[in-house]
């Protein structure tokens, strides 16, 4: 049996992972409803998989935070718990991470093996540059966008699907939480 594979990611409503300027992390839109779903999502047991840079990136964010702040979510501090598997050629051990195992090769091969021997879901939080190169081999089982309600045209950082290949996404799930963030599960196809 093959494991599926999620990408999982935040978005601003014109496409961009993130931002600079002011803005705060969930662009400042975050409330309980989200908090609470976000949590119920890495209940499941599941692997995690980054890419070398948001491992990096999360490891910082996390070492540089204190107990009390928004990075440490239950939500954050329950996928920081869960196994996972970080995909670099550049990286070496040990990692910062409870119970991360460090995959040297190219992230298709990584993850084609994955699918294969995983008994549990798979899940990518962020990981953009990799988690294109999964789409584009037929890897990603499914996306899933939060989108906040805000543009960040002059502000926004890492386009979410900057240079993907064409897809056709078929809708398999959709949510509302705190009456502004939509939450859109797809079941994405390369577009022939």
């Amino acid at each position: 049996m093959t494991a599926t594979y999620t990408f999982d990611v935040f978005s601003s409503l014109d496409g961009f992972g993130g931002a600079g300027g002011d803005w705060t992390g969930y662009w400042g839109k975050q409330g309980p409803e989200l908090l609470d779903h976000r949590l119920g999502l890495y209940e499941e047991e599941q692997r995690m998989v980054f890419g070398a840079h948001t491992y990096q990136l999360f490891a910082q964010m996390l070492a540089d935070s204190t107990e009390e702040s928004d990075v440490r979510d239950p939500w954050v501090t329950r996928m920081r718990s869960l196994p996972a598997t970080v995909v670099s050629t550049t990286l070496e051990g040990p990692l910062d991470w409870p119970d991360a195992t460090l995959a040297d090769g190219d992230a298709v091969d990584v993850v084609a093996r994955l699918k294969k021997e995983s008994d549990v879901p798979l899940r990518s939080h962020g990981s953009l540059a990799m988690n294109r190169a999964l789409m584009a081999a037929g890897l990603v089982d499914r996306v899933q966008v939060t989108l906040f309600p805000v543009i960040t045209g002059r502000t926004g950082l890492a386009p979410v699907f900057k240079g993907a290949a064409d897809f056709d996404l078929e809708l398999i799930g959709h949510r509302t939480l705190d009456g502004r963030i939509q939450e859109l599960t797809y079941r994405p196809t390369l577009h022939a």
